[in-house]
């Protein structure tokens, strides 16, 4: 989904709790990430690998400026033959330490393995956000969750379009003097696209 669907889909929601929660859920995302220096560590289940997500987080990592957005995704079956970013185990979350974050993407509840190294990471130090509908137990273990149940308006794949959009447009505030190359192109734009002004 690119920037233009994304924005659309925002004019639909308008009104809606899902913006809201999607972009509070972004804002905790970013400001972990950032405030620690990096050390994003995305992980789901055997069979659901968040990797449209991994890969939205990889660009608006590059657009925003912001490369602690671009994640390590965790795979349950990586093997060391694979390419370096594709080889990363579920070992890699019993390693996780203070300062990083862990983001947990789940369609339902997640098995006693994964529970295990959500629960080691978190007594480690690291921050955990739980993402969909991962059950009672992810829930009380993560530091902040957003819940996409069965049958809700969105499915899970909409909403992480949503928090990787709000996560890569969450800015800190400009430093003084030099403005980043995107602050200069958006207001650029802003003022090539704004109608004339009207002449009385």
């Amino acid at each position: 989904m690119d920037a233009v669907r994304v924005a659309l889909l925002r004019e639909v929601l308008a009104g809606t709790e899902w913006l809201g929660s999607t972009r509070r859920f972004a804002e905790v995302l970013r400001g972990s990430v950032v405030s620690h220096g990096g050390g994003l560590l995305l992980v789901g289940t055997p069979e659901y690998e968040p990797w449209h997500l991994a890969a939205h987080l990889v660009d608006e990592a590059a657009w925003s400026g912001t490369p602690e957005l671009a994640p390590t995704l965790v795979r349950h079956d990586a093997c060391a033959s694979d390419p370096a970013h594709l080889a990363v185990g579920p070992g890699r979350l019993a390693a996780a330490r203070r300062g990083e974050t862990l983001l947990v993407v789940t369609p339902r509840g997640p098995g006693g393995d994964l529970l295990e190294g959500v629960h080691d990471a978190r007594r480690a130090g690291a921050t955990v956000l739980a993402l969909g509908d991962g059950g009672d137990e992810l829930t009380a273990m993560a530091h902040e969750s957003l819940t996409v149940a069965d049958g809700s308006e969105l499915d899970l794949d909409t909403v992480q379009h949503l928090v990787s959009a709000a996560a890569g447009e969450n800015s800190l505030p400009a430093p003084r003097g030099r403005r980043r190359f995107r602050d200069r192109l958006s207001t650029l734009t802003h003022h090539l696209t704004a109608p004339p002004p009207a002449r009385w």
